[in-house]
C-alpha cells in the first residue's frame, strides 16, 4: 500500500498542507469540550465568576483573608487603592486568594449554634469579625486550629467555596450578578462559534483537497498502468489476460483512490486526534485515565480478531471479480455462438457461479464487518456509564465538577472515534492492499521485449528479411514452438508461409515486429538483427495486418489513417483501391467519414480485412506481412488484391500467411511449416513434386485441373 502512494507525484506537496489543517481542526474540536465544561462550572454554577480573585476587594474583607494567608503573598498580588478597596495587581493571584477566601466564606456562612460551647456573638457579627477583634495573643492558636480542620479539604470544595466567596463580595459591592453570568455565556457561546466556523473552513478545504489528490492518484495510475500494458509484449499479456487488466485498471484502482482520500481526510486526522484527546484527559486531573486504557484495548482486540478472520476473504473477492468479468466478456463476446448452439442455459449457470460466488464472499465479509458497529457501539455506551458511575462519585466527593465530568466524557468519545475512524478504514484498506498489490504486480512487471540503450532508429533501406536459425519457445517452457527456422525473405518478392493448424505461422511472424522475442537464433532487417532497432522504428516500417482484423470506433478514413499523423484524402483513396474496398466506401452515405463502430461490427469480415489491409498499404511501410488476412475474401476479390498489390507495392517486401492455396501459387518463394520445422521452401510447383506436407495441402484444397492451372501459371 505505502508504494502505490507514491503515485500521487508531485501532487504530494500538498499533504504537509493537510496535515497542518488537520492539526487546526484537531484543536478546535479539542477546544471545543472545554468551553462547553466552562458554561456548565463557570457560566451556570459559579454564575459567570471565572476566578475567586476578582480585580476589588473591599477593605474589611481583605482584613479577614490576611488572616488565613498562608503565603504570605496576599499583599504582594492586592494593593490598597486608596477608597477603601483593594486592587488586583497581577492575574495570577487565584491560588494565593482561594485557600483563605475558602475559609472566610466558611466562617461567616458557619452555623454557630451546632458548635459546641461556642458563646453566642453579637447580633451582626461573624466569626472572622470575632477574631478580627481579638488580641494577636488569642487570636493566632484559634487560627491555627481553624487551619487544621481545613486540611482534608479537596482544591475542588476550597475552589468553590472561594467562589462563593467572590459571588458574596461582588454583590456586596453592587455588581449585577444576572448581567455578569450572561455576558460569560454570551462571551463564551461566541468563541464557540468562532472555533465551529473554523472547524467548518477548515473541513471543506481538507475534503476538497483530498478528493482532488484522490482523484489525481486515480488519474495517475490509471495512465501509469495504461503505459505499462501499451509496452507489454504478448508474453504479459497472457500473463495477466485482458479481463484481469481492465479490473486492475479500473475496480482496483477505484479501490485505493477511494482509501487515499480516506487517509487523507480520516487516517491523518485519527492519531492527531487521539493523541489530542489524551493530552486533554490527562490534564483534566479526574483520575480515570484508566477508562481510555480499557477502551482502546477492547477496540483493537475486536478489529485485530476481525481482520484475522476478513484479510483472507478480501483477497479470494478480488480474484472472484476477476473471474465475474471474464465470463461476462466472454459470454458477451461470443453471444452469438452461445445462440447457434443453444447454449444459454449453460453460459447462464455459468454466470449465476461465478456471480454467486462473488456473492457469497461479500456477503461473508459485509457480515463479519457489521458485527463490528455493534460491539463498537457497546464499547462507547461502556465507557459512558463507566465515565458517569465514576465521575458521579467524584463529584459526590467533592474531587470533580460537572463540567469536568462533561468534558473528559467529551474528550473520551473523541479518543474513542479516533480508533473508530481507524477501524473504518481497516474496513476497507485489506481490500485496497490487495487491489493495490495488483496494481503495483502490472506496475513493476518488466516487459520481457525492451529497447537496448543504443538502440538504432536507422537502417532499414530495402527490408530483406533473414531467419538465421530461428528458435522460439514461449515463457519458461521447454517445449519449442518453433525450431532452426532458416530462410530469406528478399525486398520486392513475395515470400509464403503455409502450414496446417498449429504449425507455428502466426508464432513466426509475430518475431518480426518483437511481439515476442527469438530464444534461440536472429532475424535481422537489411542485415541488422531486429534487436538493434528501437520497437518504434521497427515496427513503423512494418505492415502488419493481423489475422483477426482491428478495428477502432470512428470513421473508416480514422482507421485507415490510425498509422500515420497526416494523411491526404489521395492516400487514402489509393489505398482503398489496392485494398479492393474504393466500391463499397464509395457506396456510404458519408464515404470515407462512415462511423466505424467498435470493433468494427457494422462492417462484414471481409470488409473490415479489406479496411486492415488498406490501413497497412497507407503506411507505404518496407515490409507487409498479411496473417491470413484474405479467409474471408472471395476468391475473385482474393486475386484482384494480390494484382494491385503486386503492382503497387513491388519495391517492399510482402509475406503472406495463408490457409489457402490459391492465396499463394504465385508466390516468390513458400515456406511450409509442419510442427514448427520447415518441411519445404520453394516455388508451387517445385513444392508439389518435392514436399508431400504441401501437395497434401493442395490436394486437399485443389482439383486436379486447378493443379494443373497453377502449374500453368507457375510456368
Amino acid at each position: 500500500m505505502i508504494k502505490i502512494l507514491k503515485h500521487l507525484g508531485k501532487s504530494a506537496i500538498w499533504i504537509p498542507v493537510i496535515v497542518v489543517l488537520l492539526i487546526i481542526q484537531a484543536f478546535c474540536d479539542l477546544t471545543l469540550p472545554q468551553y462547553t465544561s466552562d458554561i456548565v462550572d463557570v457560566g451556570i454554577q459559579q454564575g459567570g465568576i471565572e476566578s475567586a480573585a476578582i480585580e476589588t476587594i473591599r477593605d474589611e474583607s481583605f482584613q479577614k483573608l490576611l488572616l488565613f494567608d498562608k503565603s504570605g503573598q496576599l499583599t504582594k498580588y492586592y494593593s490598597s487603592g486608596g477608597d477603601e478597596n483593594y486592587s488586583r495587581v497581577y492575574d495570577d493571584a487565584e491560588s494565593t486568594v482561594i485557600y483563605p477566601a475558602a475559609v472566610v466564606y466558611t466562617l461567616d456562612n458557619a452555623d454557630l449554634s451546632q458548635i459546641e460551647g461556642m458563646p453566642p456573638l453579637p447580633e451582626g457579627m461573624t466569626l472572622t469579625d470575632a477574631l478580627l477583634a481579638m488580641p494577636e495573643e488569642q487570636r493566632a492558636p484559634v487560627i491555627e486550629q481553624i487551619n487544621a480542620g481545613f486540611e482534608g479539604y479537596s482544591d475542588i470544595m476550597l475552589s468553590q467555596m472561594a467562589i462563593e466567596f467572590a459571588r458574596a463580595e461582588l454583590e456586596a459591592q453592587g455588581t449585577d450578578m444576572d448581567s455578569l453570568q450572561m455576558n460569560y455565556i454570551f462571551r463564551t457561546g461566541a468563541k464557540m462559534l468562532a472555533i465551529a466556523f473554523v472547524i467548518m473552513v477548515v473541513t471543506i478545504a481538507v475534503g476538497f483537497l483530498a478528493a482532488q489528490l484522490g482523484a489525481l492518484f486515480g488519474m495517475n495510475v490509471r495512465e501509469k498502468i495504461f503505459r505499462k500494458v501499451i509496452s507489454f509484449s504478448n508474453s504479459e499479456m497472457d500473463k495477466f489476460s485482458t479481463a484481469s487488466l481492465i479490473t486492475r485498471s479500473t475496480n482496483d484502482i477505484m479501490q485505493v483512490q477511494m482509501v487515499v482520500v480516506m487517509i487523507l481526510r480520516m487516517v491523518l486526522y485519527a492519531p492527531i486526534m487521539g493523541i489530542g484527546g489524551i493530552i486533554k484527559v490527562v490534564n483534566t486531573g479526574t483520575g480515570m485515565g484508566w477508562i481510555i486504557v480499557v477502551a482502546v484495548a477492547a477496540i483493537m482486540s475486536l478489529v485485530a480478531i476481525l481482520m484475522a478472520v476478513a484479510m483472507p476473504k478480501f483477497k479470494i473477492m478480488q480474484k472472484l471479480v476477476d473471474r465475474l468479468n471474464l465470463v461476462t466478456r466472454e459470454i458477451l463476446t461470443g453471444l452469438p455462438v452461445i445462440r447457434a448452439f443453444s447454449r444459454e442455459e449453460y453460459e447462464e449457470e455459468r454466470f449465476d457461479k461465478a456471480n454467486s460466488n462473488l456473492m457469497k464472499t461479500q456477503l461473508f465479509t459485509n457480515r463479519v464487518m457489521t458485527i463490528m458497529m455493534p460491539f463498537m457501539t457497546l464499547i462507547m455506551n461502556g465507557i459512558s456509564v463507566l465515565i458517569i458511575w465514576f465521575g458521579a462519585k467524584g463529584i459526590d466527593n467533592g474531587e470533580m465538577q460537572v463540567g469536568d465530568m462533561m468534558a473528559f466524557l467529551t474528550y473520551s468519545m473523541q479518543i474513542v472515534m479516533s480508533f473508530l475512524m481507524l477501524t473504518m478504514i481497516s474496513i476497507m484498506l485489506p481490500r485496497a492492499a490487495v487491489s493495490a498489490g495488483r496494481i503495483n504486480e502490472v506496475l513493476e512487471s518488466e516487459p520481457s521485449v525492451t529497447d537496448k540503450e543504443n538502440a538504432e532508429e536507422k537502417g532499414i533501406t530495402a527490408g530483406k528479411v533473414v531467419f538465421d536459425r530461428v528458435s522460439f519457445s514461449y515463457g519458461d517452457s521447454e517445449e519449442k514452438v518453433l525450431h532452426d527456422i532458416t530462410f530469406t525473405a528478399e525486398a520486392g518478392e513475395t515470400t509464403a508461409i503455409i502450414g496446417s493448424t498449429g504449425s507455428g505461422k502466426t508464432t513466426l511472424i509475430n518475431l518480426i515486429p518483437r511481439f515476442f522475442d527469438v530464444t534461440g537464433g536472429k532475424i535481422t532487417i537489411d542485415g541488422t538483427d531486429v534487436r538493434d532497432f528501437t520497437q518504434h522504428y521497427l515496427r513503423e516500417n512494418i505492415g502488419l495486418v493481423p489475422q483477426k482484423g482491428v478495428l477502432f470506433s470512428g470513421t473508416i478514413s480514422s482507421n485507415l489513417s490510425f498509422g500515420l499523423e497526416e494523411v491526404t484524402a489521395e492516400q487514402l483513396a489509393e489505398a482503398a483501391e489496392i485494398a479492393q474496398a474504393r466500391n463499397f466506401i464509395e457506396e456510404k452515405e458519408e464515404k470515407f467519414e462512415s462511423p466505424i463502430a467498435q470493433g468494427g461490427t457494422n462492417v462484414s469480415g471481409g470488409q473490415k480485412q479489406r479496411l486492415s489491409i488498406a490501413r497497412a498499404i497507407v503506411k507505404k511501410p518496407k515490409i507487409y506481412i498479411f496473417d491470413d488476412s484474405f479467409s474471408a475474401l472471395d476468391y475473385k476479390t482474393d486475386a484482384a488484391l494480390r494484382k494491385a498489390l503486386h503492382e503497387n507495392v513491388a519495391d517492399s517486401t510482402v509475406i503472406i500467411v495463408a490457409q489457402r492455396i490459391s492465396t499463394i501459387l504465385n508466390a516468390d518463394k513458400i515456406i511450409v511449416l509442419d510442427e514448427g520445422k520447415i518441411a519445404g521452401i520453394g516455388k508451387h510447383e517445385e513444392l508439389l513434386e518435392n514436399c508431400e506436407i504441401y501437395n497434401q495441402i493442395a490436394s486437399s484444397q485443389l482439383s486436379e485441373s486447378e493443379l494443373k492451372q497453377g502449374r500453368k501459371e507457375a510456368e
